[in-house]
C-alpha cells in the first residue's frame, strides 16, 4: 500500500501505458460518432413446468396443451411482471425528467483556448489549441468544472443552455491534484434564470446516476444514465494523484468532463475520466473530494491541496511477518517502509513501525479501513481528507510496545514535480548549456511511452528519490546549443549538475546565482558519473550572448529567475548605498 506522496514504479508504468484516458475535453474538430447497438438485450421469459408423477408420460410426442389453470396462472404472472416493469419505467422516467429539469438551468458548456509550454524549448510555447468541456453552477455564483478543461488556459468562455451568447469567465481557483476548478462570471445577464445545484452524498452501489454535459457528437446538452459500480481510491490521471473516485457504467465521452452526475435532486459527483478500451466505464469525482476542494478555497482564498502523512507502507497479511513484529492475534496494521524527510512523521515515526490505527480507526492488514456497511477503503482516504496543518492521532507498534503520537499533516511536494500546469517552465542558459529542473512534464516530452524512452537514470530518480531539504530540485543539462565554446561537450546533455566550483547545487535558482556571481577565472561543474564541465568564465560569458542571438532566444533565463536576479541586484545596490552613507 502506498500513500499519495510516494508512487511506485509499477503505478506510474500503468499511467505511461495510458490505461486511463484523462483529457475528456472535446477537440475543436469533433469526430463523428458512429451509432452502436446496445450491448444489453431484453431477456426472453421462459416457464418450466414439472409433474413428478407423470414426468415420463410424454416422452416421444409433442407436449400436451397447457391446462386452463396454468393459463390463468401465467396470465396473472404476466400482469404482475408488466406492472412491475411499468412502475420501474415510471420511476426511471421521473428520475430522468428530474435530472433534465435540474440540468437545464445549471449545466453550462465551456470553451477554452489554451497554450502549453515546450519543456525541450522552455523559452517558447506550443501551438494554441481549442477545447470544450462542461460545468455546473453551485452556490455563490460559481461554476465547478474539471481542472484539465481549463489547464494552461489563455481565454475561457461559458455558454448556458438555450442561449447563443458566450460569456467571458475567469478561473478563480484550480486544483490539479483533484482535477477541479472554480470559474466566476461577472456578467449579470448570464446569471438571469440560473439555478445552483446542491452537493449530495456518496451514492450506494447499484444506485442510478445521470451524467449531464456536452459530449462530442453534438452541440446540445446530453443526459446519460449509469449505475454505480464501485467506490475506491483511483488514479487521477490529470494530477497523477490517488484519491477517492466512483466508477459508473455510463458513457463519459470527450466534452462530458466537468459535468455533474445527478442522483435524485443533488450532485453525486463530477465526470472526469474513463477507462481506455473499456466499454462504458467512466469515473466521477465524489462529493467529499469536491467539498474538500471548495472548503479550502473558501477558507484561504486559494487551492490548499490534499494532505499526506509522508510514509510508504507495506501490508502485513502474512502471519509470519506479524509474528516477527510481535503483533498479537487481535492486532492489524501496516508496516512503515519509507518516510519522507520533509514530513512531520519523519521526526516522530520510525522505519519498521507498525501503524495500527489512524484517528482511532483500526487499519486492516491490507491497509484498509471501514467506509460503509461491507465496504472498505485504503486509509489514505482518511489522510487526504484532513485540512492542512491538522493533526491526527496515530497508534503504532514499536518493538512490541504500543505508542500514540499526534502528527501534523500537510500537502507534501515530491522532489520531481509530477505536473506544472498554468506556469512557464524555468530555465537558465550559459555558454549554450540549457539548465532546467527535472520534472515529469519534461520526461513526458519523450512521448506517450516516456517511461521506456526517456533517459533511464532520470526516470528512476523522478519516480524513486525523495527530497532531503525544502525547495530542492534536480538540475539537469537538457541540451547543448552548439558553439565553439562548448564543442566536445555535447554528450553531457541529460546529466544532473551536482556542484558549481565545489558548492553543492540546491536548485536552479541557486545554480543561476553561483554562475552569475562567479568571480573565479574558471568555471567548473561536477556532473553525474563523475563527469566534469570546465570553462574559462569570461570567454563563456561572452559566448552566451552570441549563442542567444543565433538561436533567437530573447533572454538567458526564465522570467521567474530574471525577477529574482533583479531583486537581488536591487538589494545589493541598496546595501552598498547604506554602507557608503555610514
Amino acid at each position: 500500500m502506498l500513500l499519495r506522496s510516494i508512487r511506485t514504479v509499477e503505478h506510474l508504468r500503468r499511467i505511461s501505458a495510458s490505461s486511463v484516458s484523462a483529457y475528456l475535453t472535446s477537440p475543436s474538430l469533433v469526430t463523428r460518432a458512429l451509432p452502436t447497438e446496445s450491448a444489453l438485450s431484453s431477456p426472453i421469459s421462459r416457464f418450466y413446468y414439472s409433474n413428478p408423477r407423470n414426468e415420463n408420460r410424454h416422452t416421444t410426442t409433442a407436449s400436451s396443451p397447457v391446462s386452463s389453470r396454468w393459463r390463468i396462472s401465467i396470465r396473472h404472472m404476466s400482469r404482475r411482471r408488466n406492472a412491475a416493469k411499468g412502475s420501474a419505467a415510471t420511476a426511471g422516467s421521473a428520475a430522468y425528467s428530474s435530472a433534465v429539469d435540474l440540468a437545464m438551468d445549471s449545466v453550462v458548456k465551456i470553451f477554452t483556448v489554451s497554450t502549453s509550454p515546450s519543456y525541450f524549448l522552455p523559452w517558447q510555447n506550443k501551438s494554441q489549441r481549442e477545447s470544450m468541456g462542461s460545468g455546473f453552477v453551485i452556490s455563490g455564483r460559481r461554476i465547478i468544472t474539471n481542472a484539465h478543461v481549463v489547464a494552461d488556459h489563455s481565454f475561457v468562455l461559458v455558454r448556458k443552455h438555450g442561449s447563443p451568447i458566450k460569456h467571458r469567465a475567469k478561473v478563480e481557483a484550480i486544483g490539479h491534484e483533484c482535477d477541479l476548478a472554480v470559474l466566476v462570471i461577472d456578467s449579470e445577464v448570464f446569471w438571469e434564470g440560473m439555478n445552483s445545484l446542491e452537493l449530495g452524498d456518496i451514492p450506494l452501489l447499484r444506485e442510478e446516476v445521470f451524467v449531464v454535459g456536452y459530449p462530442q457528437g453534438g452541440d446540445n446538452i446530453s443526459v446519460t444514465k449509469g449505475v454505480v459500480s464501485r467506490v475506491e481510491p483511483t488514479q487521477y490521471v490529470h494530477g497523477a494523484t490517488q484519491l477517492m473516485a466512483i466508477q459508473i457504467d455510463a458513457a463519459i465521452n470527450p466534452g462530458n468532463s466537468g459535468g455533474p452526475a445527478i442522483m435524485g435532486n443533488k450532485v453525486a459527483g463530477v465526470a472526469f475520466q474513463n477507462l481506455a478500451g473499456g466499454e462504458n466505464i467512466g469515473y466521477i469525482i465524489p462529493t467529499p473530494v469536491i467539498k474538500h476542494f471548495i472548503n479550502g478555497v473558501e477558507e484561504s482564498g486559494k487551492y490548499t491541496g490534499f494532505c499526506s502523512m509522508g510514509v510508504s507502507c507495506q501490508p502485513m497479511e502474512n502471519a509470519q511477518i506479524r509474528s516477527i513484529y510481535q503483533m498479537s492475534s487481535e492486532m492489524t496494521g501496516v508496516l512503515i517502509s519509507k518516510i519522507n524527510p520533509l514530513s512531520d512523521a519523519h521526526k516522530i515515526l520510525k522505519k519498521e513501525d507498525v501503524i495500527l490505527a489512524f484517528d482511532g480507526v483500526p487499519i486492516g492488514n491490507d491497509g484498509t479501513v471501514p467506509l460503509r456497511k461491507k465496504e472498505r477503503i485504503t486509509f489514505d482516504h482518511m489522510v487526504s481528507m484532513k485540512k492542512p496543518n491538522e493533526t491526527a492521532l496515530v497508534k503504532v507498534l514499536r518493538e512490541g510496545k504500543e505508542h500514540e503520537f499526534c502528527i501534523t499533516l500537510r500537502p507534501l511536494q515530491p522532489l520531481v514535480p509530477v505536473h506544472q500546469f498554468d506556469q512557464l517552465p524555468s530555465y537558465y542558459i550559459f555558454a549554450g548549456f540549457v539548465f532546467v529542473p527535472l520534472t515529469q512534464p519534461y520526461l513526458h516530452e519523450y512521448g506517450e511511452d516516456w517511461y521506456n524512452t526517456c533517459p533511464r537514470r532520470l526516470c528512476e530518480r523522478a519516480l524513486r528519490d525523495l527530497p532531503e531539504k525544502s525547495n530542492q530540485q534536480l538540475v539537469i543539462i537538457s541540451q547543448v546549443l552548439m558553439d565553439d565554446i562548448n564543442t566536445g561537450f555535447e554528450r553531457l546533455a541529460e546529466l544532473q549538475v551536482k556542484k558549481v566550483n565545489g558548492v553543492e547545487v540546491d536548485n536552479l535558482r541557486h545554480l543561476c546565482q553561483l554562475i552569475e556571481n562567479c568571480d573565479a577565472e574558471n568555471l567548473k561543474l561536477d556532473l553525474d558519473d563523475g563527469r566534469v564541465l570546465a570553462l574559462k568564465y569570461q570567454d563563456a560569458r561572452l559566448a552566451t550572448s552570441l549563442i542567444l542571438k543565433r538561436h533567437r532566444i530573447a533572454s538567458a533565463m526564465s522570467s521567474d529567475l530574471l525577477i529574482e536576479q533583479n531583486n537581488l541586484a536591487t538589494e545589493l545596490a541598496a546595501a552598498s548605498c547604506s554602507t557608503a552613507v555610514v
